[in-house]
């Protein structure tokens, strides 16, 4: 028998029950990972432009760092801003307990609860639904489809 319980599960052994921790707080249903697509493309789109923006800049301030070229003002500016927005939407990614496994593709993993075991729920944003899952070792070549 296996029933949830908060921070893990509850097991029973030869009439004994003892909680399995899980490894994360949040676990995420299919439906509540799917109603946070719209705002994951969103900021993935915005974090994976303001990330050529900072690349930009640096190879731009690279250049000014040589010995007298004033290297404040508004390219530092919003070098500065660009950061501070990565910065904020990865956090509502981290306080949501979503994880970000490839930028650039958009490859994004949810803790979620299947038969009782804690895996990945795994999104990629050219996908249009949630349609696979993977444990939590086994990264995206250990995908599975849902059923």
């Amino acid at each position: 028998m296996i029933s949830t319980v908060r921070g893990g599960c509850l097991r029973s052994h030869g009439g004994r029950s003892f909680a399995v921790p899980y490894r994360f707080n949040k676990h995420y249903t299919r439906d509540e990972a799917r109603a946070l697509l719209p705002q994951l493309r969103e900021w993935l789109a915005t974090l994976n432009r303001l990330r050529s923006e900072v690349e930009r800049i640096d190879k731009r301030l690279s250049g000014l760092r040589t010995e007298g070229h004033d290297t404040g003002g508004e390219t530092v500016n919003t070098w500065i801003r660009a950061l501070a927005r990565m910065q904020e939407i990865l956090a509502g990614f981290q306080q949501r307990q979503i994880f970000i496994k490839d930028l650039t593709r958009g490859l994004v993993d949810f803790p979620a609860i299947l038969g009782g075991k804690e895996v990945f729920l795994c999104w990629e944003s050219d996908e249009n639904d949630i349609e696979f899952w993977h444990d939590l070792e086994a990264g995206y070549g250990g995908r599975e489809r849902l059923e």
